[in-house]
């Protein structure tokens, strides 16, 4: 059974820092890609970063140069660095495991900033 427990959200001002983080069980994070993503009512669902099993990251450009997704093997865990967090990053935010053949989210955790 494939779990995705997310968790490090919350309440945070403008410039302040947060780090979310994705506990996988049932299954090895460094064998796929994991993937971050945000949505915020009534938009799309935007991909914001994502690590390839190679250690290849990429990052939407709008949060380029602030947050940084990188992985612990060893915890099977997934992190999400988010630094000079602005009130735009507001959104709720969800990892995703995924191959060409299948996708895990998490249960999505809330991110507010605001003063």
């Amino acid at each position: 059974q494939v779990q995705l427990e997310e968790s490090g959200g919350g309440l945070v001002q403008p410039g302040g820092s947060l780090r979310l983080s994705c506990a996988a069980s049932g299954m090895r994070v460094s064998l796929y890609t994991m993937g971050w993503y945000r949505q915020a009512p009534g938009k799309q669902r935007e991909l914001v970063a994502w690590i390839t099993r190679s250690s290849w990251t990429n990052y939407a450009d709008s949060v380029k140069g602030r947050f940084t997704i990188s992985r612990d093997n060893a915890k099977n865990t997934g992190y999400l660095q988010m630094n000079s967090l602005e009130p735009e990053d507001t959104d709720i935010y969800y990892c995703k495991v995924f191959s060409s053949s299948f996708e895990y989210w998490g249960q999505g955790t809330q991110v507010t900033v605001s003063s």
